[in-house]
């Protein structure tokens, strides 16, 4: 017995291969000539040691499948079985694509079998040829198809109307539901159907605690098989004699929801589930149009683009999520009866397609996020760039290939971080400015895009701080003054003085180093933390107006880092909860390989839910942090060694021990 298979290298197509193998005879399987490597891996993967599997060289899309007068002349009254499973399964798919794939591929298929007179056309369907019939759509059922309008449940149905009304010779049509991997080892080669919701599923599990119970969708039914089941369903049914010209349905007959199934992967990746389930019928109360009217919005549109884009759900996708079908496979279901063959439980075999999924298919596995990826041959400004923050981030950067650009008012420094960065083979080029003065700040903006061109990421991480209470400040007014001029005016005057030339060229990226001080609002700050909570109003704001120019804005809440900004504050050198310039340099790579609008630690974040949820108890607690660490013989205007505060408490040093990183 011979076999010929369009698609046999694709998903299903090699699952059924292996089973041919199984039974006698030889394989013929039709390959682009540039894919004839395909068949070879084909071989492979199917064990084929007895040379059983034969590529024909052939293109779906041309007449005769392409195949030549010889191929086609030696094929002639050979083969048994003519399996059509080359098609596209992809809704994200252009409908020039599946109108050549699912309809001319399937007149061309079905005129060369009738030419080389097999014994019988194989054509794999699918569910969707029935497109969005509300009930049941039994395997009888054909024209009564309702919804065709998307090009994938057009053209799957198209293709199947031409096998009916068509074929010169007997024909069987199956009808798999969404094919997901294999139920044994969860195998499958892309991501499709409920694997679109896999990223949703894993980043909500990587931002909400397991136990925390969320509000969804019940949605209409989906129908998944495991590929395991419908190959070797097709293979029994194929051979099966007495049912030509008959469909058989490869269906679950325990069809879910899709807030069940969303739900049972989210349980098997230990995310947390929906707790409520709304029904779809809720809503059937507002008018259709109303909906349509409301979806096709601008700003629904870019909230919604924006929301699937984030969890990686293709737009079209969302269309099935109401998906209204169920089928009968009572019929296939006691052919196969006798074979063992039966759909097993999704919740026997669901943790294997995430597991599958997570280590084989996650996007994020083919994304570059090493810092190198996201920073080598780019312009990279780093304000501050001679000590602390800036000195250690621009050695980070520079050593995974940035063309980083440092400034700062010390030549000296500077120049020395620089000969760092290049004898470690970085390049680094620098410009010793005082950023504090508005017209330097303009003329070395100038000078750095006619110097490189244009800048890629702007850090702005020059900053001045101040520890001095309120009430050492009456007569200080200065100190808010000059921290604001730096700390806030430098750097947005720097950032508007180079954001033109970013939405020129479609992309750039601003980093805004901010403090931990602004989520805890710590006192003896207040001069320093205003300065900082401007900057981050501005760039809140900002990346709001930029978001569609593909320009990012970061905000890194930094918590306290041992630099010479704290030096003159003694009591911080006796304080073992201060972060390394080193670690600070990495939430800055954080920020550039990942782009978030924010970067905080966890203490930093759960002070600024406080505020916000118990401000009165959140005030007593700072209080009393004010009392414990005095100010600074500095800020009282009383510098030398002598006249330095007692060292803090053992109550001061485990409040601060709690409290790492926040500013006291």
């Amino acid at each position: 017995m011979s076999y010929f298979l369009t698609g046999a290298t694709g998903f299903i197509g090699k699952y059924l291969v292996r089973h041919l193998m199984a039974r006698k005879g030889t394989i013929y399987v039709l390959v682009r000539p540039q894919s004839l490597h395909k068949a070879e891996a084909l071989k492979q993967w199917a064990g084929d040691t007895t040379r059983r599997i034969v590529p024909i060289a052939g293109d779906l899309a041309e007449s005769g499948l392409g195949v030549s007068d010889d191929d086609r002349e030696a094929l002639t009254d050979r083969i048994d079985h003519f399996f059509h499973l080359a098609a596209i399964y992809d809704i994200e798919a252009s409908d020039e694509e599946m109108d050549v794939a699912n309809i001319v591929g399937t007149d061309h298929a079905l005129a060369f079998a009738a030419g080389i007179k097999a014994g019988c056309f194989h054509h794999v369907s699918s569910i969707a040829a029935a497109g969005l019939y509300r009930g049941v759509f039994t395997e009888e059922m054909f024209e009564e198809a309702q919804g065709l309008e998307h090009p994938y449940f057009r053209t799957k149905h198209e293709s199947e109307a031409l096998v009916r009304k068509r074929a010169k010779i007997p024909w069987r049509v199956y009808r798999p539901g969404m094919v997901v991997g294999h139920s044994q080892t969860g195998q499958i080669d892309k991501i499709d159907g409920p694997y679109y919701f896999f990223k949703a599923i894993q980043k909500i599990r990587e931002n909400v605690p397991s136990w925390f119970p969320l509000i969804g969708l019940e949605g209409g039914y989906a129908n998944l098989v495991p590929v395991n089941f419908v190959a070797a369903a097709m293979d029994y049914l194929a051979h099966l004699p007495g049912h030509d010209n008959e469909c058989f349905h490869l269906t679950d007959p325990r069809p879910r929801r899709m807030g069940e199934i969303i739900n049972l992967f989210a349980k098997v990746g230990h995310a947390p589930t929906m707790t409520v389930r709304l029904d779809p019928k809720l809503f059937r109360g507002v008018p259709e149009a109303v909906g349509q009217a409301l979806a096709r919005v601008e700003p629904v549109q870019q909230v919604t683009d924006q929301i699937l884009h984030d969890l990686g759900i293709p737009h079209s996708v969302m269309q099935f999520v109401n998906y209204p079908t169920r089928f009968d496979s009572r019929r296939t279901e006691a052919l196969l009866e006798p074979a063992g063959l039966r759909v097993p439980e999704l919740e026997d075999y669901a943790w294997r397609l995430w597991d599958y999924w997570e280590r084989h298919l996650d996007p994020d596995l083919f994304v570059d996020r090493t810092l190198s990826g996201a920073v080598r041959g780019k312009v990279v400004i780093v304000t501050g760039g001679s000590s602390g923050i800036g000195r250690a981030s621009a050695l980070k950067l520079a050593a995974a290939g940035a063309k980083i650009v440092i400034v700062a008012r010390d030549p000296e420094k500077l120049e020395e971080t620089r000969a760092e960065i290049e004898k470690a083979g970085g390049k680094a080029f620098t410009y010793p400015v005082d950023l504090a003065d508005m017209e330097a700040c303009d003329a070395f903006a100038k000078q750095v895009l006619a110097d490189h061109g244009h800048v890629d990421v702007l850090i702005n991480n020059a900053g001045r701080s101040i520890r001095r209470a309120i009430e050492l400040s009456y007569d200080r007014f200065h100190d808010f003054e000059r921290t604001i001029q730096l700390n806030y005016f430098a750097s947005v005057r720097l950032t508007l003085a180079l954001l033109p030339s970013m939405v020129e060229r479609k992309r750039g990226h601003i980093i805004n180093i901010s403090s931990i001080g602004v989520l805890s609002n710590a006192p003896r700050f207040s001069a320093y933390v205003a300065s900082k909570a401007a900057l981050e109003s501005f760039s809140r704001c900002a990346a709001a107006e930029y978001r569609d120019k593909r320009i990012s804005f970061t905000i890194i809440n930094m918590p306290l880092v041992r630099t010479p900004m704290i030096a003159p504050t003694k009591i911080y050198e006796q304080m073992p909860t201060i972060i390394t310039p080193e670690e600070a340099a990495g939430m800055v790579a954080e920020a550039v390989i990942y782009k978030p609008q924010r970067i905080a630690t966890k203490l930093g974040i759960f002070a600024e839910i406080l505020h916000l949820i118990a401000p009165k108890l959140t005030e007593v607690v700072m209080n009393q942090a004010y009392k414990m660490f005095p100010d600074s013989a500095a800020a009282k205007g009383a510098p030398g060694e002598g006249a330095e505060p007692k060292p803090p408490s053992q109550e001061a040093m485990i409040f601060a021990s709690i409290m790492r990183g926040i500013h006291w």
